[in-house]
């Protein structure tokens, strides 16, 4: 099943996030969460691409694998091609076919300073139009509702946005954030410009002080004075601060449902426990 034909009826669609393990750690312990996960009956679970966009010990299809094709969840793919040639994006994709995976989040990924970037695919639009060459794949992009880092404006943006999906996309996945004004504003920016597939809103529920450091250095998103002010309430009580991220990301779900948001992606860290608080709390609006 295509992860756009979920949104064909009129509820909100729910998905969570996973990520294989690092190098040092085991697999094990994602089958474990997945394992966990199924139980709250996402719509989808999708796998992000290795550690670090990395192919270098890559369980993502594996992992894919046992969402869909044991628990009968739908999976979604992440795939990089920032380090990647046609033949290891022809790799990858048999392996997903092999794999009963028809779904993919196509991404350029970012750029490793230790390694030279490959330069068959420059941007995730090059490889939208080569995933649709090569199967009947579902296609998912990502979209920044505080504008991507290297994007010069909103403006570009949003059109290389536009450009992904006249490609082949047929629905996104946002980055996170944490102050929905900035989502509903992405969100009319994609309706101006002629963008009419279904959006699901990335939410990341904070879980510790140095995590959400991490998280906004890479990606940029701004904090709202609330979401400070909960940090430094709680960051030196780990288990109120878990519960106060909780609360605070149900509070935007909330607000984006009643908002008529096609959809929430939540990024779970691999944390069952967050998920299932989360899922309990919104299950009867969604």
């Amino acid at each position: 099943m295509k992860i756009s034909s979920l949104f064909n009826s009129e509820r909100t669609v729910l998905s969570f996030e996973v990520f294989p393990p690092k190098k040092t750690g085991s697999v094990e312990t994602v089958y474990n969460t997945i394992a966990e996960l199924q139980s709250l009956r996402p719509d989808y679970i999708s796998v992000t691409y290795g550690a670090g966009g990395s192919a270098a010990n890559n369980y993502t299809c594996d992992i894919a694998s046992l969402i869909k094709n044991k628990y009968g969840i739908e999976a979604m793919a992440h795939l990089t091609c920032v380090n990647s040639t046609k033949a290891d994006v022809d790799r990858v994709l048999n392996e997903l076919k092999e794999n009963n995976i028809e779904n993919i989040l196509a991404l350029r990924g970012d750029k490793n300073p230790d390694f030279e970037p490959k330069t068959d695919f420059i941007h995730a639009n090059d490889l939208v139009s080569y995933i649709k060459t090569k199967g009947d794949f579902g296609i998912s992009v990502a979209g920044y509702p505080e504008t991507h880092f290297e994007a010069p404006n909103g403006k570009v943006d949003i059109a290389n946005l536009k450009n992904k999906v006249d490609c082949g996309a047929q629905s996104i996945v946002t980055q996170l954030f944490f102050n929905n004004s900035y989502f509903y504003r992405f969100r009319d920016r994609c309706d101006i410009a002629g963008i009419t597939v279904p959006i699901s809103a990335g939410i990341m529920p904070v879980t510790n002080k140095n995590q959400i450091e991490r998280m906004v250095s890479m990606c940029g998103a701004s904090l709202p004075r609330k979401f400070v002010k909960m940090i430094q309430k709680y960051e030196d009580r780990p288990e109120a601060l878990v519960d106060a991220g909780i609360a605070f990301a149900i509070d935007q779900i909330v607000d984006l449902v009643a908002n008529g948001v096609d959809g929430i992606h939540i990024y779970t860290m691999n944390n069952p426990y967050i998920a299932k608080k989360i899922t309990e709390s919104i299950k009867g609006l969604l």
